[in-house]
């Protein structure tokens, strides 16, 4: 019988995954909280995890979900007829799973060892809007410094085009095109250059190597074309390679201003896992280097994190000098919708 604890986690990721818009992973996730496992050693590993295994931990549902999709990508036989675009019901669904758990033993155990690590493209829509934003505010160019930046395809989010409506953002040659479900202002007109860019992450993955790119693909949802879509040309465009280390440590050291740039530091969707030390440790770093930032040496910090609110991530930014802080609005943790409702006051900077 599946423990109490691990059933729950699989339900947790279950509803996450419907309100993603995945119903496959929701069916998937579903048939781990209530059927019968069958008995193998990755049975075993899971039921015996030591730890917090949920969505909000240590994300097993997730590691084994990557595992399972992985082997999809690689046209596995056995999950081919079940996994999307194909559609089955629940027990063939089951049977084929629990015939994969059995005879792949080895490649899932390796995916369990790892916590995913998704580089969700479409989160790149409100970077071009911040970047659009600054550009407006103080005319400069940028260099950035990206914390938790995986793969580094969101490094090149200046590549990238967001259209909203009728209005193009962006390149006219972008790499692609990002379409949210825009609510709100439009972003400036004026067109974002950066200089320089840079991003850390304790376990960065290189797109341009067959099995990081695998690994990105492999933690996106299989009934989620379009996602799959979007980070493959993300990854055949990637040319900017990750440093690896502590995103605290590494961004100490780029704490220096040079005139006529803006510095754009930010994160979507990681720094609310930092430990409470380093979040505290580099909140105090930045806002020390923020006090000594000029007119023509501006610090801006972007995070688009989970706050606990009701619906979706909160976009927040704080800009020096002056250490002026700004409630940009809201988007869907995948950049599937964004609500743009910056201050007007904040072009009068």
């Amino acid at each position: 019988m599946t423990p109490p604890h691990i059933a729950e986690a699989f339900l947790q990721q279950a509803v996450a995954c419907d309100s993603l818009g995945s119903p496959f992973m929701g069916q998937l996730m579903r048939l781990f909280a209530s059927e019968h496992w069958p008995d193998c050693a990755v049975t075993a590993r899971i039921f015996g995890w030591p730890g917090q295994v949920g969505p909000r931990d240590q994300s097993v549902p997730l590691r084994l979900a990557g595992g399972l999709h992985a082997l999809h990508l690689g046209g596995h036989p056995v999950l081919t007829p079940v996994y999307p675009p194909n559609r089955a019901d629940d027990a063939a669904l089951w049977q084929a799973i629990c015939t994969v758990l059995t005879t792949e033993t080895a490649h899932i155990d390796h995916w369990l060892d790892f916590a995913p690590q998704t580089n969700e493209v479409r989160r790149s829509a409100a970077l071009i809007a911040t970047g659009h934003l600054l550009a407006a505010i103080y005319g400069l160019p940028l260099r950035t410094s990206e914390l938790g930046a995986s793969g580094g395809l969101n490094l090149h989010w200046d590549s990238y085009a967001l259209q909203i409506g009728e209005v193009l953002f962006g390149p006219k040659d972008a790499v692609l095109t990002l379409t949210p479900d825009w609510v709100g202002h439009l972003p400036p007109e004026a067109q974002p250059d950066v200089l320089s860019r840079s991003g850390v992450d304790l376990h960065p993955l290189e797109p341009g190597l067959a099995r990081d790119a695998l690994r990105l693909q492999a933690y996106l949802w299989p009934d989620q074309a379009e996602r799959l879509r979007l980070t493959r040309a993300a990854i055949d465009a990637a040319r900017t390679r990750v440093s690896q280390g502590d995103a605290i440590d590494w961004l100490g050291e780029r704490l220096t201003h040079e005139a006529g740039v803006v510095h754009l530091i930010y994160s979507t969707i990681a720094w609310q896992y930092f430990p409470h030390a380093a979040q505290a440790r580099g909140e105090a770093m930045i806002a020390e280097a923020g006090r000594r930032a000029t007119d023509q040496s501006p610090l801006a910090w972007f995070g688009m994190e989970n706050d606990g609110g009701e619906r979706g991530a909160a976009l927040t930014l704080r800009l020096w000098p002056g250490n002026s802080r700004y409630d940009l609005g809201r988007a869907d943790f995948h950049g599937r919708w964004i609500d743009w409702r910056p201050d007007p006051a904040m072009m009068a900077k």
